[in-house]
């Protein structure tokens, strides 16, 4: 659990920050646990491997599985920051995986990147390839044909302006980056999502946002005057708001997705005052209807964004928000089929293009897979990636070692345990 890991280790540098280092070169870490996942952003799986999914924690790295989520492995240990916000599998060549650090989530409490991260070799190794001082991913992209076009959706500094936001493309797998798309060039507008149309790759949506998260304002609408949605024909070269004909004069975060099976059907959950809901056009974005004014799949909009096209049906579109919503109507009635008990607050859904009923889903306890059509899912009890806050020991012996975990509760974690490991029976509320 890197977190605990490394809030115990500031305390201790803090406290002992007198003492000669020399006295700690021989203290040895040992994971304690939870067994059980924290928040995640980004998930991904690999189209021609059923079973093959990888997932971005927002504190904890990229993890890896190649049995459809039974087990999980860490492959981003040696990298200097643990926080995820997006990840993407090249479809020409499963083996070159893009990710993208920090969290773009907006949340008071956001753990920053560092910019781009790319592997070759699924995952062994990884090398930063630019935009540092991003801070915020939100999507990546991969040209289907071509491994080093790629664009990313960087929404920037979540807590004050900065001039390396907006969508920007490389061409040469990660070497240079240009800025393709922003407000104006102003600091204050990044991006928060961008798609290819399927079957044209010279045809993209972008959506950007105008956010700011003070770190005292926990759940209000974030919303400037800057976002928007963008439409381009020429693999983004140029682009074109998409303005009035049924769409929100004034909209927050944007999420936009396009349907394979029928790609001038365009999906966006918008983010509004006064109109927000789920936005519809059968004509690549000309002309738009609210399908959807039901609160529960775009309320709090600023942390759920996610809208997802069911790969070989037009009409089936999924809202992924507090919980996971399906229409079959092309978005006009929605019911919920992934909630609580087992996780509350989920962010991104990958269908696999080939076979619609295997599925990866990232929420607040981590990353799920289904291979039946979200009728049943995987465990979150094997991914130590909690997000812990606070921790504390008592004075017993063996010891005992309290946390409180994002949106999961108090967990209890003993020093030790008489099972010889350490397993989920060991940990209680």
């Amino acid at each position: 659990m890197r977190f605990l890991r490394v809030l115990v280790l500031l305390t201790c540098t803090s406290a002992f920050a007198a003492v000669d280092p020399s006295l700690f070169k021989d203290l040895h870490w040992r994971l304690l646990g939870p067994f059980r996942a924290g928040r995640v952003l980004a998930v991904t799986g690999v189209p021609g491997e059923a079973a093959h999914f990888y997932f971005g924690s927002v504190n904890g790295g990229v993890w890896e599985t190649k049995d459809a989520g039974r087990t999980w492995n860490p492959i981003f240990d040696d990298q200097p920051v643990g926080s995820i916000g997006a990840i993407a599998v090249a479809p020409s060549n499963p083996r070159v995986i893009y990710a993208g650090s920090g969290e773009a989530d907006m949340r008071s409490d956001i753990a920053q990147g560092n910019g781009m991260y790319k592997s070759s070799d699924g995952g062994k190794t990884w090398s930063h390839i630019g935009l540092t001082d991003s801070q915020q991913i939100g999507r990546i992209v991969v040209h289907p044909t071509n491994p080093d076009i790629v664009y990313v959706a960087a929404l920037g500094h979540p807590y004050g302006p900065n001039a390396e936001r907006g969508v920007f493309r490389s061409k040469d797998g990660g070497a240079t980056w240009q800025r393709i798309l922003s407000r104006n060039n102003d600091n204050d507008t990044g991006a928060i999502d961008i798609t290819f149309e399927p079957g044209n790759t010279n045809v993209l949506y972008a959506s950007l946002w105008q956010t700011r998260r003070t770190p005292w304002s926990v759940y209000p609408p974030s919303n400037g005057p800057g976002s928007g949605l963008f439409k381009s024909m020429d693999g983004g070269d140029h682009w074109t708001e998409i303005t009035g004909h049924g769409f929100p004069a004034k909209p927050g975060r944007i999420g936009v997705a396009v349907a394979p099976s029928k790609p001038q059907r365009v999906y966006a959950i918008v983010d509004a005052v006064a109109d927000g809901g789920m936005y519809r056009s059968d004509d690549g974005g000309a002309n738009w209807t609210r399908s959807s004014s039901d609160a529960r799949i775009w309320s709090r909009g600023w942390y759920f964004g996610e809208v997802v096209v069911e790969p070989k049906d037009a009409d089936t579109v999924y809202s992924i928000n507090v919980n996971v919503y399906r229409s079959s109507d092309g978005g006009k009635n929605f019911a919920p089929v992934k909630g609580a008990p087992g996780g509350d607050d989920y962010h991104q859904l990958w269908i696999n293009p080939n076979d619609p009923n295997r599925m990866g889903l990232a929420s607040d306890q981590g990353t799920v897979i289904s291979v039946d059509g979200a009728q049943n899912w995987s465990s979150w009890y094997n991914q130590p990636t909690a997000q812990i806050y606070h921790v504390v020991t008592d004075n017993d012996f063996p010891y005992r070692i309290y946390g409180a975990q994002q949106d999961s509760g108090a967990i209890v974690v003993p020093s030790r345990s008489k099972w010889a490991q350490m397993t989920f029976r060991d940990y209680y509320p």
